[in-house]
């Protein structure tokens, strides 16, 4: 007995929703492992993992085509860029980094896994509510995932950030000008 396409596309939209939905919570659960290495002996190596492990999974589930851009790319990233240059300059550092070739590589990583998942997965899944529903709630989960590395004082400021990083992804129509973005705003931090 065949299958009506409408009810095989029902189920295969059904099934990629759940898959998504697994991966999210997978990549959930590595970001808060992140905290428990630090300090460990083998921490860069196993930090390394968790970004690589989260930029895989947050890239295994086919999200459809890009989006129409509402602004070209290149002006959502200098808008983003010099955001959090200003902030950056403006305010100083509440958590002291360490310096070195090691962080910067382990920064640039951390942001662009990050920005795979928040800004393509969870976006991703997200939008099909509504893009208020992504923006808000992919910048939600940013900041709560970053509580326990920098504790609740630092949570309002996460928010903020991921809600210039949402709403990037918004106006580019794709996670490449937000994760371009979040690198700047990691190495600024750390040469700051």
């Amino acid at each position: 007995m065949t299958e009506i396409p409408a009810v095989r596309s029902v189920r295969t939209e059904h099934t990629r929703a759940g898959v998504a939905a697994a991966l999210m919570a997978i990549g959930t659960l590595a970001l808060l492992a992140r905290t428990s290495v630090l300090g460990t002996a083998h921490q860069t190596s196993i930090l390394v993992e968790i970004y690589l492990g989260l930029a895989l999974v947050s890239l295994l589930v086919p999200m459809g085509s890009r989006e129409r851009p509402r602004l070209p790319t290149i002006w959502v990233v200098a808008i983003g860029g010099l955001a959090f240059a200003a902030v950056t300059f403006l305010t100083s550092p509440q958590i002291p980094l360490p310096r070195g070739a090691e962080v910067l590589v382990l920064n640039t990583a951390a942001a662009i896994s990050e920005e795979a998942f928040f800004r393509r997965l969870v976006y991703g899944v997200l939008q099909r509510y509504a893009v208020g529903v992504a923006v808000v709630g992919s910048a939600t989960l940013f900041a709560l995932i970053h509580v326990p590395l920098y504790g609740t004082s630092a949570f309002a400021v996460d928010l903020g950030a991921g809600l210039v990083l949402s709403w990037q992804r918004w106006a580019s129509g794709d996670w490449i000008a937000s994760g371009t973005t979040h690198v700047i705003a990691n190495l600024l931090a750390v040469m700051r």
